[in-house]
């Protein structure tokens, strides 16, 4: 028996070694290509249910398509199709399958939507959404190259583009109707690092972080390392309950968003200056290296965070 416990250390450990080893495998001109693709004028702010989505939502299957990752819950494609105010929405997913721990679930995931074009004015009438939240699908495709290439992963991860995220956290909700939440062991959602956080640089920041004990794995997964995970700085704003991390939070799964925005003061939300160029792409590699290591020990199925425990009335879908 210790014999056996011993090995399975010594294993965990070596694959550990391996991610630190081949985190440079993330690249600044990886990051870049997804990120101003996804946030060109081409894609025309990404609104849900508009041309400029369908652009984004074939770009991210083409990306997924040549990963190498497989479709979700015997869909046929990588698209998870539904109707919602009115409008034919989709979710784009793929899978990488584990290998001890096949049925345990990671969800990995960024909304590909935005704001869409102004209906009127002269200039710039474009949300290209380069933060918000091109960035954290970016990091979504960035990281399913990284463990697909790593191939360490004992627990299955589900990549997730969600959309309509702006319009209420339609895809995620979607999402969440259809899981069963035993399996599902963490939920890893990424909005805005483009730009240095609060805490200074080679931080990030975590929505709900006392909620579980996820952010404290993470922690301790960033030891040693030059890169540090944080509280949420913005407790007034509930961000935690404004990204699509809420629609597995609400079934007591350990989700949580990973953000290094200082959503305070930065004066590109939600206006149509929130374009590629005004975002750093080596803050963007560096906190994607950080998430890879930070989640590694969950992924491998080392760690098991603990459920989330909402208080009566909170998450509570309107």
């Amino acid at each position: 028996m210790r014999k056996t416990a011993v090995t399975l250390v010594l294993v965990l450990c070596t694959k550990f070694a391996l991610a630190q080893n081949t985190i440079s495998t993330i690249e600044i001109a990886t990051v870049e290509k997804h990120l101003y693709t996804l946030a060109s004028d081409a894609m025309e702010g990404r609104k849900a249910g508009t041309p400029g989505i369908e652009k984004a939502a074939q770009y991210i299957e083409t990306v997924f398509e040549d990963i190498g990752l497989t479709t979700y819950n015997d869909l046929p494609t990588y698209r998870q199709n539904f109707k919602a105010m009115g409008l034919d929405l989709f979710n784009v997913i793929g899978v990488l399958e584990g290998k001890s721990k096949k049925n345990e679930f990671v969800v990995i995931s960024a909304h590909y939507d935005h704001l869409g074009v102004k209906k009127e004015g002269r200039g710039d009438l474009i949300y290209n959404g380069a933060d918000d939240d091109a960035s954290g699908t970016t990091a979504v495709l960035t990281l399913a190259q990284y463990f697909k290439e790593l191939d360490a992963n004992e627990r299955t991860l589900i990549f997730v583009a969600f959309t309509a995220e702006e319009m209420g956290l339609l895809g995620s909700r979607h999402f969440g109707e259809d899981v069963d939440a035993s399996q599902f062991i963490a939920g890893i959602n990424i909005e805005m690092i483009g730009k240095d956080s609060s805490y200074g640089p080679n931080t990030a920041w975590l929505t709900g972080f006392d909620r579980s004990d996820f952010g404290t794995i993470i922690q301790k997964n960033l030891t040693g390392t030059s890169y540090t995970v944080h509280p949420d700085p913005y407790p007034e704003q509930n961000l935690f309950f404004r990204s699509d991390n809420t629609s597995l939070a609400q079934l007591g799964i350990p989700s949580h968003t990973f953000s290094t925005v200082p959503i305070d003061v930065d004066v590109h939300y939600h206006q149509v200056s929130d374009e590629a160029a005004t975002l750093d792409m080596e803050i963007i590699t560096q906190t994607i290296r950080a998430i890879a290591l930070g989640t590694q020990s969950i992924i491998s199925g080392a760690d098991t965070p603990t459920r989330v425990v909402l208080r009566k009335g909170e998450g509570r879908r309107k």
